[in-house]
């Protein structure tokens, strides 16, 4: 039984079958809290005689009738299919049904505001979950025109992919919204957001004269921290940039941009109508990474009207090239449109870090992945289809050329309007376009996974020249693929300015070693940065005199994007054991005062607690935590008052205060009998300095209840939830194993808030009988809940802070159960939560005998 599943074979069947021409959709959003009314009418075309299927997720289904015949609800809807037989070459499907609501934002998920009551829904489709809401055909080939009629209640907001039309009123108030018919798109790309939104209105006029209706919207408690105005300037910089480089006007009627609330993603690229988790609308002080990270996701949606929207995959297969590209084309807009010009720096530090940890684990897999049902795809959404994906396409640019990539893009958009294409398709124009045969290239790149190391090989002479130089690059055992790379090779010196680069050369290296007689003769640098501007998608290693550099002056680059390589390349080395865990913290202590980016310093921050929490040897880690917390209170201290670096200590500090000093200093920051000069103890703060005071036992429950009633926001409730989860007792504990696993009613945000409040590294003790409780009950877990949710429960409850043999032992015994029991995408997920156990062994003991 197919359960809720597709296989690539029944969707490519059903395609050659099924041609779909329309689909008018009805809503009745006014029939009460749990469900909702809705009737399909599907207008396709298919070989005469031949039978498929329809897909839809619903309670109940009142009314099937094929061509004027009606069918038998209970004899050909199961496990989520409509059986559909004797097809004509013209047909009618008309499905009446109920449908139902989600808390685990999939398909119509609703909320209600505890602040004023307001309802908002909203839809989020992708990868298979328009099937909650109407009956579809749902794979990405199968494109259709979609008419939306919707009743709701009058004074309601509501957007979809076409432009608000005027409602009309039903009385008793309630009203209908007849939205005008879209363009051929996808299932998935559907939308519907309705309820009590705050909105605000603007236009977007193109070079031609073209004028774009745009929105912003949000919750109406969230309307005075809405700051459309920035969010609108970064979307009309991209709009300019896009319509320019793609040189296709934006394609549809409308663009509306919509904050919503318990939302799984960061956002989707919904035709026109595009939804964001509503955390991008900022209650507190932020710091402006996070605006950077803003505006990326906003790009990067926004890439995907034209590369996804307006020329959409074939099938699932292809989910890499649809976000890689909407990844490189937003860093690329970025760093050409908008006031962060250094956005290739935090690709380098957020996006490749994240490729470089995805490309090790055991779950690696080429680019272009074998999708073969949709159970692959859930747990795809990785860093390789997003971050070496959009890598290897800046590679790509390089490899053929800024213009001929550009005019083959053009030439694709043109080419394939409104329709669905393979990989080939845009390797082909770029070929055209340049000349080059793609083919060897894309083998390489594409077709092979894991990632290649290259390291300096060279001997001096006696003036401490250099007599020979080479790059020599290793692949993994398991997938050997040795690939031409195109790097810089960046020889830097300590200068009065600081780490300044004195020579760099430009170079192709390919095979186990490649020769550099460019540096024959050359003195030896003080540091040498192979990969030097992040030209290629490599792992890098240093001889020992750069090493030793590091420690002492990698603060000092004169540049951030040097000093963000080696930051990446160092952590690298903590998770495979090269470099011990007390080394890698006495570097950030070292480097972090005099880091410039704020970005990166976060995730130094993120990192040197991690390497404390999980790579220390057992034996030192409370001296490092100690250390770590000393070093982040003299850093919030120093930092320039009301700065976004002293906000990020005073955060690094909360998360890892453990002293009777530091936790004393916590508390009165939060009563107000402490302060420090500049630092605004916001809402968001005070949570975070709270969390910290629960997770030591320095705050009560009546506590935490009185910061609940001060903050009574459905994220002070998320906070709440956290900070309960977080009390160091058995009580507190078993009450949150209780309400993530023993009942499916938290909502999809206040489940991921309680297992971060569950999980806390100083409470190991606490932790460890659940490790036993987990493994008992995962596979129930993944069978009963849904994709989102049992991803969330697996990876979040994973014993990850109980670094012993027994883990994986016991990960043994669960993947040795039948398939049927603990089917691939959970193995996927316990392959990789095993894999981190694994190395966090091996960091222990690295430590354990380190140098520190």
């Amino acid at each position: 039984m197919p359960g809720t599943n597709l296989t690539r074979e029944e969707a490519a069947e059903r395609a050659r079958l099924v041609s779909v021409s329309s689909y008018e959709v009805e809503l009745d959003l006014t029939t009460g809290p749990d469900t909702f009314a809705s009737t399909s009418v599907v207008r396709f075309s298919a070989q005469p005689g031949s039978a498929t299927f329809a897909d839809l997720v619903a309670p109940s289904v009142e009314e099937i009738v094929l061509n004027g015949r009606a069918l038998d609800p209970a004899a050909v809807f199961a496990d989520s299919r409509i059986a559909l037989d004797d097809l004509a070459a013209d047909n009618v499907l008309t499905v009446r049904a109920t449908c139902a609501y989600s808390h685990t934002g999939e398909g119509l998920h609703r909320f209600v505001d505890p602040v004023d009551g307001g309802v908002s829904l909203y839809t989020q489709f992708e990868v298979p979950d328009a099937r909650r809401v109407y009956a579809n055909f749902e794979q990405p080939d199968l494109k259709a025109t979609f008419q939306f009629t919707v009743t709701a209640p009058e004074g309601w907001e509501l957007f979809s992919n076409s432009p608000t039309p005027e409602p009309e009123p039903l009385g008793e108030g309630r009203a209908v919204w007849r939205f005008a018919p879209t363009e051929r798109i996808s299932t998935y790309i559907t939308a519907l957001v309705a309820g009590d939104y705050h909105v605000v209105r603007d236009t977007y006029t193109s070079a031609d004269g073209t004028v774009v209706p745009m929105a912003v919207a949000s919750r109406k408690s969230l309307a005075e921290f809405l700051d459309a105005e920035e969010i609108l300037d970064v979307t009309k910089k991209g709009f300019d940039y896009y319509q320019q480089l793609f040189d296709l006007p934006y394609p549809f009627p409308k663009y509306d941009q919509l904050f919503v609330p318990e939302y799984n993603a960061g956002a989707m690229e919904n035709a026109g109508c595009v939804t964001f988790r509503e955390d991008y609308v900022f209650r507190s002080k932020v710091t402006d990474a996070a605006y950077e990270r803003r505006a990326e996701t906003i790009l990067h949606e926004l890439a995907h009207m034209w590369f996804g929207d307006l020329v959409t995959m074939e099938w699932w297969n292809d989910l890499w090239l649809n976000e890689s590209f909407a990844t490189y084309a937003s860093v690329r807009c970025q760093a050409d449109a908008t006031r962060w010009a250094g956005a290739w720096t935090t690709f380098a530090n957020v996006e490749k870090t994240w490729a470089y940890a995805q490309d090790q684990l055991p779950s690696t897999h080429p680019i272009v992945a074998e999708i073969r049902d949709l159970e692959d795809v859930y747990v795809n959404f990785d860093g390789i289809t997003y971050a070496k994906g959009a890598s290897v396409l800046k590679q790509l640019v390089a490899y053929v050329g800024d213009e001929a990539f550009v005019s083959g893009l053009r030439t694709y958009f043109r080419r394939h309007a409104w329709a669905n294409t393979r990989l080939s398709d845009l390797l082909g124009a770029l070929e055209e376009a340049s000349g080059r045969d793609l083919g060897a290239w894309s083998k390489a790149w594409l077709e092979t996974a894991g990632p290649n190391t290259l390291r300096p090989v060279f001997t001096l002479d006696d003036s401490g020249a250099f007599a020979s130089f080479a790059i020599a690059q290793e692949a993994p055992a398991d997938y050997p693929t040795l690939r031409p790379h195109r790097i810089a090779v960046g020889l830097y010196e300590r200068k009065p300015e600081g780490l300044v680069r004195i020579q760099r050369i430009e170079l192709d290296v390919d095979g186990a070693l490649t020769e550099v007689p460019e540096l024959v003769g050359v003195k030896q640098p003080d540091l040498v940065l192979l990969n030097d501007d992040d030209l290629s998608y490599a792992r890098i290693r240093f001889d020992e005199r750069s090493v030793s550099t590091l420690v002492e002056s990698i603060g000092e680059f004169a540049e951030s994007l040097p000093r963000a390589l080696s930051w990446v390349s160092t952590w690298d080395m903590v998770r495979n054991a090269e470099l011990p865990a007390r080394d890698y913290v006495a570097l950030v202590i070292s480097g972090a005062q005099r880091e410039t980016d704020i970005g990166v310093l976060q995730s130094l921050q993120r990192q040197a607690k991690t390497a404390i929490d999980l790579y220390a040897a057992p034996g030192w880690r409370e001296e490092g935590a100690a250390k770590w917390a000393s070093f982040a209170h003299t850093q919030l201290f120093a930092a320039q008052p009301g700065s976004d670096v002293q906000l990020s200590w005073a955060r690094a500090l909360a998360a890892v205060a453990r002293s009777s000093e530091h936790l004393d200093l916590i508390s009165g920051l939060l009563s107000g009998t402490e302060q420090v000069e500049g630092l605004v103890v916001d809402t968001e703060l005070r949570w975070a300095l709270l969390h910290r005071l629960a997770a030591t036992g320095r705050a009560p429950e009546s506590q935490i209840a009185a910061e609940e009633e001060r903050d009574p926001t459905a994220a002070g409730k998320r906070h709440a939830a956290s900070a309960r989860a977080a009390m160091p007792t058995v009580e507190a504990k078993a009450a949150a194993w209780a309400s993530m696993v023993d009942s499916d009613e938290l909502p999809n945000e206040t489940l991921m808030a309680v297992v971060l409040g569950f999980r806390q590294p100083d409470q190991r003790e606490l932790l460890a009988p659940y490790a036993d409780k987990f493994f008992a009950i995962v596979a129930d877990l993944w069978a009963k809940r849904t994709p989102h949710m049992a991803q969330l429960l697996v990876n979040g409850l994973y014993p990850y802070l109980i670094v012993e043999q027994r883990v994986v032992d016991a990960v043994d015994a669960v993947l040795g159960e039948d398939e049927s029991r603990v089917p691939a995408p959970l193995r996927r997920l316990l392959l990789e939560q095993r894999d981190g156990t694994l190395r966090t062994l091996r960091g222990q003991a690295l430590d354990a005998a380190g140098r520190g």
